[in-house]
């Protein structure tokens, strides 16, 4: 029987990541380059070494990404091997989207039962912005999976203070510092302290320990930055998104302190005022996020308090101490962060969701706490209904099933607990794990303390305590098998053969409840098969022929719960699966209304776009942001695919026209798709060129590059503001014949003074190269787009 659920489980795990696989791949292609700024990063990098280890934004090294390049380096193994196209970029993401599921499942199987590893999965898989990051080119993907498995791995070293597991968990997050910078280190202080409390060992060897798993990340996350050090700038490309050529600066400013306090690190200071509590309830974060966020706050509530009395070392407290100090300190900090925020981000809450929900829901119901689990199925039942009536034209039927159905599970969960505390009886004079003295006829001697799973067939000579996850008290079946002692027996009755166990309590903790055993033998005289067992209360043994059916009616209330639980995020997934996502900012499901968010700006190629000494140019304007987001109008459609987040008919998720796909300026956040007459002239002797074309940001770079195939040079970086290359550095580019085009409009002269920006700080020098290409080449256009060619002045 063990063999056969072990077979089981591993068969229904294989149908999760199976599932999950079909939902993250089904359709990739859909979105052509997804995040064209970095799909030209990986285009670069498929073509030069230097690239590929730098994470240049084009083969010719100009500049990076505003990241650290660890994220691009699978998608651009995959485009040396398979040819750049959009599954060998999004495949890869895809595929870590499937692991990180089967890492959740893991966690959550460590200490309890594979149902609950299962909807541990599930709930991560049907995440809306874990679909929609895991089937799109940004950071996220490797930054989460890296993150869940330094999770799990703290939790492997907490069970017996194994100094392996912690120091892979250290080697774990120092490699994420290297896919999303210090976002990666948001776990820290939890997970160091839960491992400090909590570890089998003494303070002084966890306290090494600690310093080891230090170490080993400082040594996985420092490597690249020392290397990067050790080159001279001179023969590196500049590091986009830092003002001072600097990694440390990129690090702490643009991508560390600057999100926290909103200072102007490269030019575009706080572009978002919706911090606060509730952010990640809010129209902008609630439906990528949020859906299962208060049932996963009230069953960690929860479980803190149910197991309060275990020992410090107690291996379930400790679990669900790392995921909920993942969950609590990295909510906040998104929550109430005053820099740059999008919604997309919230997908590194995905995975302390998945496990809590998971592992709080097994707790609960092995201690039958069926109270807290009504409570927590109404009320995510009412804030599905809250977050579907934000879309109230997509679907609007759903909603009404998901609150009805799901406040019908809460009260059947009420009910089938207080049918099964009325059928148990009284309580129990035992307490703390010990077994009830009510058992008629039954001594100390006959009981014994075995692994829930599995069966049981142990001798008793006196209590015994048998190391386990999760214990349970049953009668010891047959005849003693040592120490010639018989078992002790229950008044009137007999068990031919070894009970099968079903734990009331905790994994870890003993149950203040009698176990319900199912004996595989005959029950009582009268008994004439196989029946079950409950050592329920005063006044000896019932015979359980309700208890099957009571179990049963449990489970099936306890299925309808999940399933009404899941159907708001699966259907946002389903919806997010099925739709193109393209651009920088891109968001999960249908629109929650409401364009253009605080803060916002056009980007696409009109003369509200340019800063000074901005040209004219023929960008499609698009449509603002979908709602909450910061006001950026979709650009142009990319190959494969359409401009922001659209559906294959050209329109986007809320049923708004995208940018067209002709040849047009790219911006900000979009990138350009030039004309065929365009991509012909920038091929043409590109041989005889570092760059065949320049253009102001990287966005609006990105799209003729990854038309052409050829690199271009992105101009002051992604927003525009760095110091790359200086006036004097493109002249003498110029000079060195080394640039064959300059391409006009899209963002001007960059974001510096730009409209709706207020940014204050980064570099101007984007806008004096473009005010200095304007006044000394001839301009000229080929198809909707303004170019100058660099080797002919006026």
């Amino acid at each position: 029987m063990f063999k056969d659920a072990r077979i089981r489980d591993r068969w229904a795990l294989a149908g999760l990541l199976a599932a999950t696989a079909v939902l993250y791949v089904w359709g990739l292609n859909a979105s052509g380059w997804a995040n064209s700024f970095y799909s030209a990063a990986v285009q670069a990098g498929s073509q030069s070494w230097k690239a590929f280890f730098f994470g240049s934004s084009d083969a010719a090294n100009a500049i990076t990404v505003d990241k650290t390049p660890a994220s691009l380096w699978p998608m651009e193994l995959s485009a040396r091997i398979f040819g750049l196209n959009s599954w060998s970029i999004l495949v890869p993401q895809a595929l870590m989207g499937v692991a990180t599921v089967g890492v959740v499942y893991a966690a959550v199987r460590r200490r309890f039962p594979a149902w609950a590893a299962l909807l541990g999965g599930a709930v991560m898989a049907l995440t809306p912005v874990a679909v929609l990051m895991f089937r799109f080119n940004n950071p996220d993907a490797l930054l989460v999976l890296l993150l869940t498995v330094a999770g799990y791995c703290v939790v492997r070293a907490q069970e017996k203070a194994g100094t392996r597991w912690l120091v892979l968990a250290g080697a774990c997050i120092g490699f994420a510092f290297l896919a999303k910078m210090l976002q990666a280190f948001v776990v820290l202080p939890g997970f160091a302290l839960v491992y400090l409390i909590t570890a089998p060992t003494t303070i002084g060897r966890r306290l090494w320990q600690l310093v080891l798993a230090g170490a080993a990340m400082l040594v996985s996350a420092g490597w690249w930055l020392v290397a990067v050090a050790l080159v001279p700038a001179a023969d590196r490309p500049y590091i986009g998104g830092s003002q001072t050529n600097s990694v440390l600066e990129l690090a702490l400013g643009y991508n560390g302190i600057g999100r926290l306090n909103g200072g102007d690190y490269g030019g575009l200071g706080n572009l978002n005022q919706e911090a606060g509590w509730l952010r990640m309830f809010d129209t902008e974060a609630g439906g990528q996020i949020s859906w299962l966020l208060p049932a996963a706050l009230v069953l960690l509530v929860a479980t803190i308090w149910l197991t309060r009395s275990a020992p410090r070392t107690d291996s379930v407290r400790a679990q669900v101490g790392v995921w909920g100090s993942w969950l609590v300190v990295t909510g906040l900090i998104f929550s109430l962060m005053q820099g740059i925020f999008h919604a997309y981000y919230t997908v590194a809450l995905a995975p302390a969701i998945a496990v809590l929900v998971g592992s709080g829901a097994a707790l609960l119901w092995e201690r039958r706490e069926n109270r807290v689990l009504a409570l927590a199925a109404a009320v995510t039942a009412g804030w599905a209904y809250v977050l579907l009536s934000r879309s109230s034209e997509w679907n609007s039927w759903l909603g009404p099933i998901v609150l009805v159905a799901g406040l019908a599970a809460a009260v059947g969960l009420l009910v089938v607990g207080r049918y099964q505390e009325v059928e148990r009886g009284p309580a129990s004079e035992g307490s703390a794990g010990m077994p009830p003295a009510g058992l008629a006829g039954a001594s100390s001697e006959g009981l014994v303390s075995v692994p829930s799973a599995g069966t049981a067939a142990v001798p008793a000579v006196g209590p015994e305590r048998v190391p386990s996850a999760g214990t349970a008290w049953v009668l010891s079946a047959g005849p003693a098998e040592s120490s010639g002692a018989p078992s002790a027996a229950a008044s009137g009755v007999s068990s031919d053969g070894p009970a099968e166990v079903l734990s009331r309590g905790p994994v870890g903790v003993p149950s203040e409840r009698p176990a319900e055993v199912l004996s595989r033998g005959s029950v009582g005289a009268s008994s004439e098969g196989p029946g079950a067992v409950r050592s329920g209360g005063p006044g000896g043994v019932a015979i359980a022929g309700r208890g099957w059916w009571s179990r049963r009616l449990s489970g099936i209330v306890a299925a309808v719960a999940v399933v009404v639980c899941l159907a708001g995020p699966a259907a946002y997934a389903l919806d997010t699966a099925v739709s193109a996502h393209t651009g920088a900012i891109p968001t999960a499901g249908p629109s929650t209304g409401g364009f253009g968010g605080p803060g916002g700006f056009r980007g696409g190629g009109g003369p509200s776009a340019m800063g000074p000494g901005g040209f004219g140019g023929g960008g499609q304007p698009g449509v603002a942001g979908r709602g909450g987001q910061q006001g950026v109008t979709g650009g142009a459609g990319q190959p494969g695919g359409t401009g922001g987040n659209a559906r294959s008919d050209g329109t986007g998720a809320d049923g708004f026209a995208r940018g067209g796909r002709g040849g047009g300026m790219g911006g900000l956040l979009q990138s350009a798709t030039p004309s065929a007459e365009l991509t012909a002239l920038l091929k043409s002797n590109a041989s005889a060129y570092n760059w065949v074309a320049a253009a102001v940001g990287s966005n609006n770079a990105a799209g003729y590059q990854l038309a052409a195939g050829q690199p271009v040079m992105a101009v002051g970086g992604f927003n525009g503001t760095d110091p790359a290359p200086t006036l004097a550095q493109f002249k003498q580019y110029v000079a060195d014949g080394k640039i064959h085009y300059f391409i006009g409009g899209g963002m001007g002269g960059g974001m510096r003074g730009g409209a709706g920006t207020g940014g204050t700080g980064g570099s101007s020098d984007a806008t004096e190269i473009a005010a200095w290409v304007q006044e000394t080449f001839t301009a000229s256009t080929v198809g909707n787009t303004t170019i100058y060619d660099l080797t002919a002045t006026k």
